[in-house]
């Protein structure tokens, strides 16, 4: 490989279609709302190993800068990644077995703060979570730019389907490496429930990536049958016999739920995003202007002379149009 070559996906802009058509909504721009966790997570095992002067690893970081460049370069104009500081959060406090970053790969952990000071040097808005996590920064972010009238759509950018529950009005998914936009109808259609049931969903069923278990025998069938008709936990009637919709095994999916609601209920609020996160106050904060000061002491640490390059290129462009 070169020295100056980057991996990069060959993400695109998305064209967004729903399965309702919509009228074009008003607007003059589009923000998009990255998972910088999940971007490092993906390039540092889809990378080869790349090494800095200092013997570091920067494999992952060369290729989420090289990414979020892509994403520039196809004309994003307003962009701020979100980011897990450390990676335990308030949720750690919640639940003993939810996730606490002991597994991470050394190599891969070690380019979490790299990558965010490589990030800011670029040019884009970075939100560094301490307290909450990356979601819910990017639930608070979203909250924030869909209430600008100045704003078009709002693409939070990861397949998780934690965000799932933000989705509605001018907020879509959009999973970058599969190049497919996540709707309402979209959720509706892979849960059986609608966005503001995924809590719900996820403190029945569970969710094995976050470390918690949801209530035994109630998988996703019977979890999106129930909830696609009562919508939340606490709506469900104690009694089997009072159910409205027919689900094999309701005596003892009630007996479970009459026994854990509690649990439920906290491991409900453990999926939910939180929309008080700090982040930018205004979508004007995430204008990109181009890169800072040291973005090329930076290029040139990593071995990106031809990503400087092209920064810059597209920073004059932008400036020019």
């Amino acid at each position: 490989m070169p020295q100056d070559e980057i991996p990069q996906s060959s993400d695109a802009m998305p064209v967004v279609e729903s399965r309702t058509p919509e009228p074009p909504r008003a607007g003059s721009f589009d923000v998009h709302l990255i998972d910088g966790t999940y971007e490092l997570f993906r390039h540092f095992f889809a990378v080869p190993s790349r090494k800095a002067s200092d013997g570091s690893e920067i494999g992952a970081l060369r290729g989420v800068l090289g990414n979020i460049v892509l994403l520039l370069d196809g004309g994003a104009t307003h962009v701020a990644v979100a980011t897990d500081h450390v990676v335990e959060s308030f949720r750690n406090d919640l639940w003993p077995g939810y996730k606490d970053g002991s597994g991470i790969d050394p190599d891969l952990a070690s380019q979490f703060h790299p990558t965010e000071e490589a990030l800011r040097l670029l040019g884009v808005a970075v939100w560094p979570m301490i307290e909450f996590e990356a979601d819910d920064a990017m639930a608070a972010g979203a909250a924030m730019a869909s209430d600008d009238d100045r704003v078009r759509q709002v693409f939070i950018c990861t397949p998780d389907k934690d965000l799932g529950q933000c989705v509605g009005g001018k907020v879509v998914q959009w999973d970058r490496r599969a190049d497919e936009i996540i709707d309402t109808a979209s959720v509706e259609a892979k849960f059986g429930v609608r966005p503001s049931s995924i809590p719900d969903y996820l403190g029945l069923v569970g969710d094995s990536a976050d470390g918690f278990p949801g209530l035994r025998g109630w998988g996703a069938k019977s979890t999106s049958v129930m909830l696609s008709h009562y919508g939340h936990i606490e709506d469900i009637p104690d009694m089997h016999t009072d159910w409205a919709p027919k689900v094999r095994g309701a005596a003892g999916l009630a007996a479970t739920l009459v026994a854990e609601r509690d649990l439920a209920l906290l491991f409900r609020r453990i999926a939910t995003v939180r929309t008080d996160a700090p982040v930018s106050d205004s979508i004007d904060e995430l204008a990109w202007r181009g890169p800072r000061s040291g973005f090329e002491d930076l290029c040139d640490q990593i071995g990106a002379g031809a990503l400087f390059d092209r920064v810059m290129n597209l920073a004059a462009y932008r400036a020019d149009a």
